[in-house]
């Protein structure tokens, strides 16, 4: 299980993303942090949205990392 710390800056992170997803209509939901991997559920807009994946990783991950580097993937559970 991730640390209070790691939560906290996960949680920063995800709240540094939510305004761009919004503005295109979707949003992000913190599933779980499990050990170096998060688990997040792209939603609205995003969630069918081709490129999502691109998004997860290019906007979400590098944010998530930029906040908490010891998280070495996150994942979208669809």
């Amino acid at each position: 299980m991730a640390s209070a710390e790691t939560k906290n800056n996960v949680e920063k992170a995800l709240e540094e993303i939510r305004p761009f997803l919004l503005s295109d209509g979707g949003n992000i939901k913190l599933l779980s942090i499990e050990e170096d991997t998060v688990k997040v559920q792209l939603e609205g807009a995003c969630s069918g949205c081709s490129v999502n994946q691109m998004t997860l990783k290019n906007g979400v991950e590098a944010t998530i990392k930029k906040h908490a580097p010891e998280i070495k993937e996150v994942i979208n559970i669809a």
